[in-house]
């Protein structure tokens, strides 16, 4: 397994001023830690309202194509065993990673968008449980409309979230690469009568489509969205695939960290600073294995409506 590397800088952004976002209902979404960042809380508001937000070049392309060697090399590594490339429809995949097998995770962990951003919404004691890649390949089918997981009552009805996922894309995304749909607004859902809380009704798809905003991102950016947002992949005509990198996050109690089983070993795992090892959930082992998934999303095999 490749281990870290030398460290590409990203590129950060720094202006600290005390702003307050401008939500209409501002006291029905909870923001657990105060914004001092204006770029932090037009985030935080956009993932509030739309569940989804995005920092434009947060990182350089030399660092993303670093970015997608390790992708690549974990893709063939995880496709030689059993249960490591878990399939999320025809030709597209997912693979669970450790963190040193990313040359740029500790530059993640530790970039300020990502940390004021997961400070804002779940709090100082936020963790990253997750760490992996979708791969829509070439002839991938677009996926039915859907969320990561139900809803947990925390939303739905404290209209707090409780996790976050942050996504970098290895490519330049266009339109025949099948682009990330995102049915905006949708978060706050109870989805009490979805399919295994996460596959709304057939019917519902149509209000789904009125929502949708197809997302274009570019090498060097970053998103965040909470994964209770409605989404889909859609198809991917372009002869290429398109890697995305996956970092999921908890707030305390959101539960995820069982279904995933990130390691590191000794050697690493002193490596990292110290306040990324407080903010990671990782087993300390000799030896790093394949990471067998647990959170698998059975209903993804079928193509779209």
């Amino acid at each position: 397994m490749a281990l870290a590397g030398r460290r590409a800088e990203p590129s950060r952004d720094g202006t600290a001023i005390t702003l307050s976002t401008h939500l209409d209902n501002p006291a029905a979404l909870a923001i657990l830690v105060p914004v001092r960042n204006d770029g932090i809380a037009a985030a935080v508001e956009q993932i509030l309202t739309e569940g989804i937000t995005a920092r434009r070049q947060a990182f350089t392309i030399e660092w993303v194509d670093e970015m997608r060697e390790d992708i690549e090399a974990a893709f063939a590594e995880a496709s030689a065993g059993p249960g490591g490339a878990v399939p999320r429809g025809p030709e597209r995949y997912y693979v669970e990673i450790h963190p040193q097998q990313f040359r740029g995770f500790v530059d993640v962990m530790t970039h300020p968008w990502v940390t004021g951003v997961c400070a804002a919404v779940l709090g100082p004691d936020w963790k990253a449980v997750e760490l992996g890649f979708d791969i829509p390949f070439d002839g991938a089918m677009g996926q039915r409309w859907h969320r990561d997981f139900p809803s947990p009552a925390e939303t739905y009805e404290g209209r707090r979230l409780t996790s976050l996922a942050f996504n970098l894309t290895a490519v330049d995304t266009t339109e025949a690469m099948g682009p990330l749909e995102v049915a905006l607004g949708t978060q706050w859902e109870p989805g009490l009568d979805f399919e295994n809380g996460m596959f709304p009704r057939r019917e519902e798809a149509h209000r789904y489509e009125a929502l949708a905003a197809r997302k274009y991102a570019q090498r060097g950016d970053i998103s965040a969205r909470s994964a209770l947002t409605i989404h889909r992949g859609t198809p991917n005509r372009s002869g290429t695939s398109r890697p995305v990198l996956v970092l999921g996050v908890d707030g305390p109690g959101a539960g995820h960290d069982a279904l995933h089983d990130p390691m590191a070993t000794p050697e690493y795992w002193t490596t990292m600073p110290e306040e990324v090892r407080r903010h990671l959930h990782c087993r300390v082992v000799d030896k790093l294995v394949p990471i067998v998934q647990k959170h698998q999303i059975d209903g993804l095999i079928q193509p779209e409506y």
